[in-house]
């Protein structure tokens, strides 16, 4: 479902503790995208100026396509042959972990994973859209303290503290256990399995998290806690895919997506300031500039952490904003 330290444990049987990189345990995980990026850096000094992705669920041609960073998703669908049902959603990325779009003049990004259509009434788009008060109100009116979302969560089968059941019941009734099992949140990979598959009264731990995430951040909490041992279940509880595509009901929209070379090029790209961790990219370019493809448009000023941002198309800056550097093709 996304989570590396996950992935990690189940290629090397290393444990990333609580709070810490995958480099404590001495591994990199990087995807497949981000190799290729690095392999053209270095041995071309290409910049990245596009990305690949994946259209898929209720469209017409679902296919995979790689095009220029700063395309609309909109001109992304309509490559796919638009949507095939009368009242579609988009969630930009994978069912369990993406984000619901507010709308599809959103541009492509260096970290857009995809873009997944469903219908509005569709369960994942349902829950997408509830309100931070109704999740609140849900868990504190249903949730039975079972300890599901606790048992099934994959940081706590391989040893981290985190338990959501505790979490919820911290946020819903200020009953603490104690302070580093409600920090714990700050642990969760919002991967989506107590959500997805463990509740059986249809409550979100996982958006819990991510509420109290943004809290103890905003007041410069850290999680603090020990390794603990791998649950001798652990192996005995991983979900069964094809069973989980089933219950949250994408069995229909489950397509095989080619890959296809896009001859088709935009008229305009929208490329976004910040498309990485860290401070945004700053402008070195000026409106009715002209710039070719690959050439440096913004750049990361005072040694701050962040990445430079190149033009994916050949054009002429028509707009500096200070979230996006706009280039329309000649």
């Amino acid at each position: 479902a996304g989570d590396e330290v996950i992935t990690i444990w189940l290629a090397t049987g290393r444990r990333v503790p609580p709070a810490s990189l995958p480099l404590s345990v001495g591994v990199v995980v990087n995807n497949v995208q981000t190799l290729l990026n690095v392999a053209a850096a270095v041995e071309t000094q290409t910049a990245v100026t596009q990305r690949t992705l994946t259209i898929n669920g209720a469209v017409a041609e679902p296919i995979t396509l790689t095009l220029p960073l700063g395309t609309s998703l909109r001109e992304a669908l309509a490559l796919a042959g638009g949507a095939t049902v009368a009242n579609p959603a988009f969630i930009n990325g994978g069912p369990m972990m993406g984000r619901l779009l507010a709308s599809l003049d959103e541009p492509i990004t260096k970290t857009t994973g995809g873009l997944l259509v469903l219908p509005s009434d569709h369960l994942l788009i349902e829950r997408r859209m509830r309100s931070e008060r109704t999740v609140l109100n849900q868990a504190k009116t249903v949730c039975e303290q079972c300890g599901m979302c606790t048992e099934l969560c994959p940081r706590h089968l391989i040893g981290h503290e985190l338990p959501p059941h505790l979490i919820v019941r911290s946020v819903s009734y200020g009953h603490i256990a104690s302070l580093s099992s409600v920090t714990a949140a700050l642990t969760c990979s919002e991967c989506g399995v107590c959500e997805a598959w463990s509740c059986p009264v249809e409550i979100s731990p996982m958006r819990i998290n991510q509420l109290l995430k943004a809290e103890l951040r905003a007041n410069g909490v850290r999680y603090q806690g020990e390794l603990g041992p791998v649950s001798p279940m652990a192996e005995y509880r991983l979900l069964p895919v094809k069973r989980l595509v089933a219950r949250l009901g994408l069995s229909p929209f489950m397509h095989k997506a080619p890959m296809q070379e896009a001859a088709w090029q935009p008229e305009q790209v929208e490329l976004m300031l910040n498309q990485h961790i860290g401070a945004p990219a700053s402008p070195c370019v000026e409106i009715g500039q002209r710039v070719v493809q690959g050439e440096c448009i913004a750049q990361m000023k005072g040694g701050a952490l962040g990445a430079a941002l190149h033009a994916s198309i050949s054009g002429v800056v028509s707009q500096v904003g200070s979230r996006s550097i706009t280039l329309v093709r000649e």
